[in-house]
């Protein structure tokens, strides 16, 4: 395949030296974006599916946690956000024609992965939306040893009252021409550079949420607001999916936070009870984004996920 220099904003990467960036273009002519970070002598490689409205240069620190323990990393910008093609002539705007285009990301970034000779075996972390895109991707024969999600977004959170509003609206708004509208209750700024951290639903550790909101004051292209109601749509009728289907025969470690609010916890709950080689860890006032904690929260999980890419890649 094809691949040629991207931006790497390294005034904004405060982990990992040697980061890279890669363009590529996937099946249906989207340009996605790829960070590299090498190791020598590297265990194997580390896949990172970031979530919604995310992009590389903020998984540089999680890039820095796994090269001490050993391993080079691979992150995407989805399309529709960070560098990748935005999607809609609102560039702030979330959107995806079909959650499953969001595979064709994934094959482009796995091919860019075997081009660079990155080294075997490769592993699976994803995050929020990145889970869901990576539990499919999974399930459908992913070449990976072992996987590990965090906060992964196999159901929304909603409340009772709203789940069948948010179908409905999310299924009529599109019919009627208005499906690149935002939904009720969300807003087309990025919540990290409108909101405070008092009351965030990200994380607990002050330097982490100053780090998050100093990325995009700093590269303003890399902010994403709310998802249309065609991604809502289409993230609705995902997770609805992927529950139906059972989970992949590889190991698994999913993390998530007792104050989750962004994610289903039940879900989560609920697909790993039948996950036979998965555990569910629990971190104890944990919010949506685990691994962006302070170091002595996150530094255990990293600690726990290697152990575990370590056994799923010599198993």
């Amino acid at each position: 395949m094809t691949l040629s220099p991207a931006p790497f904003l390294g005034d904004i990467a405060f982990g990992a030296p040697g980061g890279v960036a890669h363009w590529a273009q996937t099946s249906d002519g989207h340009r996605i974006r790829l960070g590299v970070w090498q190791r020598q002598e590297a265990k194997g490689t580390v896949l990172i599916f970031p979530g919604r409205t995310e992009f590389i240069e903020k998984y540089d620190i999680c890039a820095a946690q796994l090269a001490r323990r050993g391993f080079a990393s691979m992150a995407i910008d989805w399309r529709g956000q960070g560098l990748a093609d935005r999607l809609l002539d609102n560039p702030l705007m979330g959107h995806v024609a079909r959650f499953p285009d969001y595979q064709k990301d994934v094959d482009v970034m796995v091919r860019a992965a075997r081009t660079l000779e990155l080294p075997r075996p490769f592993f699976l972390l994803a995050h929020s939306m990145g889970g869901a895109i990576g539990l499919r991707a999974a399930m459908e024969g992913l070449s990976v040893q072992a996987t590990a999600f965090t906060g992964p977004m196999w159901g929304i959170k909603l409340s009772p009252h709203l789940r069948p509003v948010a179908w409905v609206l999310s299924h009529v708004m599109p019919h009627v021409g208005r499906g690149d509208r935002l939904p009720p209750g969300t807003k087309i700024e990025h919540h990290v550079l409108t909101d405070g951290f008092d009351g965030n639903l990200l994380t607990r550790d002050r330097e982490q949420f100053d780090l998050m909101r100093k990325q995009l004051e700093t590269h303003p292209e890399l902010a994403l607001g709310g998802p249309s109601f065609v991604w809502l749509r289409e993230a609705l009728q995902e997770t609805r999916h992927l529950a139906s289907r059972p989970s992949p025969n590889l190991p698994c470690l999913t993390f998530v936070g007792t104050n989750e609010r962004i994610v289903d916890l039940p879900a989560i709950e609920a697909r790993m009870k039948t996950w036979a080689r998965g555990t569910l860890e629990l971190v104890e006032d944990g919010e949506h984004e685990v691994l962006m904690e302070s170091e002595a929260v996150a530094g255990p999980l990293f600690d726990q996920i290697a152990t575990l890419f370590l056994s799923g890649g010599h198993g």
